[in-house]
């Protein structure tokens, strides 16, 4: 009777583990998370000074009336209604007041011009757009 040798010997396959499958999905999952975090960070660096202190005062809407009659009304009209620019009735409800701020500030759509008030009259100028009916 011949003896079965190293050649012969039936090697049982090493059982399959879960933890490397864990261990990678652990790993994504905490990249993923850095990610998350990474841009919630990026996003709370972007609030400018200039931002910050508008929002810091409060606003007056007589001044903030006076200032959209005569900075804004020749395209939103007189009533905010809408001309040439959008109607503005109910815009702080599409709109938070750093997005307003930003509109205002930066000009980004056309015909707007870029207008940067000092803090207080946006302020009052956020007062006035809250003030308008929807």
């Amino acid at each position: 009777m011949a003896t079965a040798g190293p050649a012969d010997a039936v090697v049982a396959p090493e059982p399959t583990s879960r933890r490397p499958s864990l261990v990678t999905a652990l790993v994504v999952l905490a990249a993923v998370a850095c990610a998350v975090l990474a841009l919630l960070l990026l996003q709370a660096s972007r609030i400018d000074p200039y931002t910050t202190a508008t929002l810091d005062r409060v606003g007056s809407v007589e001044d903030g009336g006076r200032l959209f009659r005569l900075n804004c009304a020749g395209c939103h009209g007189l009533a905010a209604q809408g001309l040439v620019g959008p109607n503005l009735h109910g815009v702080d409800r599409r709109k938070n007041d750093r997005q307003l701020i930003q509109q205002v500030v930066s000009g980004r759509t056309p015909p707007m011009p870029r207008f940067q008030p000092d803090p207080q009259a946006m302020a009052d100028l956020l007062a006035f757009l809250h003030s308008l009916p929807s």
